[in-house]
């Protein structure tokens, strides 16, 4: 595996560990037994990696892990002998991490269908966060998966999220262009910041404003896929995602946890060059809250 870093002043070992979402003495592991070169060198735990640093692991980064299969339901959109297009549910965590080795995404799919990865993350091209709700790709082979990758950062995959946010924005449109890179005083948040950031593009369109409450309703679309990028840009602007117990203006949330759904994708199929294109609808819990808010409106 090749790396290249994009954040400056942080110690390998910690560095590898946000990077692979593995645990610390596993990373330390990995640099004990002399697995991990940065520019090509062997370097210590307490090295501070330098934005550009390429790191290349000489490890299959399984621990001997093996993900359980689990008979956890799919709600799969649509499925070929290449991919398929899931409607996830709010709540569920995409792939294992340490510490969270069950109940996930992978673990149901481990479950139905055989996948020539073998690794912790089989088939996933793209992620969504746990409390984000809708649709995305799996690949169920290597080739379809490295060409889904390749579609994605040629942005050639049309992703489209509907998103409930505190405040009235006045604006019927608008692009947030603005890079997103990790907090350096909150490990496991992202922020907007020109030091060791990446190029972040969403596009947004006002659906419906909601006086009674003071939210929006807004649909997204995806030029970049950074970690958190619509919670993150959406609080940038002072409109962050109802319930979001992260990005949000209050930490009193509901079970149901942000109101923000990927709604629909298209894209060309890599193999078989048909066009795919998939919606779904919103969640009922953000519908039920949708309809609630709309009752005040009139």
């Amino acid at each position: 595996m090749k790396i290249e870093v994009v954040e400056n002043n942080i110690r390998l070992d910690q560095y590898l560990t946000q990077e692979l979402q593995l645990s610390r003495n596993q990373v330390q592991k990995l640099i004990k037994e002399n697995k991990v070169f940065v520019n090509q060198k062997l370097e210590n735990n307490n090295y501070l990696v330098k934005m550009g640093d390429k790191i290349q692991i000489l490890d299959e980064l399984d621990f001997s892990i093996s993900v359980e299969g689990e008979d956890i339901p799919l709600d799969i959109v649509y499925e070929d002998q290449y991919l398929l297009i899931i409607n996830k549910k709010s709540g569920m965590v995409v792939h294992p991490a340490p510490g969270n080795y069950h109940g996930t995404l992978v673990n149901a799919l481990v479950h139905q269908f055989s996948f020539q990865d073998d690794s912790i993350r089989p088939g996933i091209v793209h992620r969504i966060d746990k409390d984000t709700s809708g649709l995305m790709v799996v690949a169920k082979d290597m080739k379809t998966q490295e060409l889904l990758s390749e579609m994605m950062k040629r942005k050639e995959v049309e992703r489209v999220y509907y998103a409930l946010v505190d405040g009235i924005i006045p604006h019927e449109t608008g692009t947030i262009d603005a890079p997103i890179g990790r907090d350096p005083d909150h490990r496991k948040k992202m922020k907007v910041t020109d030091q060791n950031s990446k190029k972040a593009i969403t596009h947004f369109k006002v659906l419906k404003r909601f006086m009674s409450t003071h939210q929006t309703l807004v649909e997204c679309k995806l030029d970049t896929g950074r970690t958190h990028q619509i919670r993150v840009h959406m609080a940038y602007i002072g409109y962050p995602i109802f319930n979001d117990p992260t990005y949000g203006k209050s930490k009193k949330t509901t079970d149901f946890g942000q109101f923000l759904h990927s709604k629909k994708i298209s894209f060309i199929h890599p193999i078989t060059k048909q066009k795919i294109e998939r919606e779904v609808s919103l969640p009922k819990e953000f519908q039920d809250y949708l309809a609630k808010i709309d009752i005040q409106e009139k």
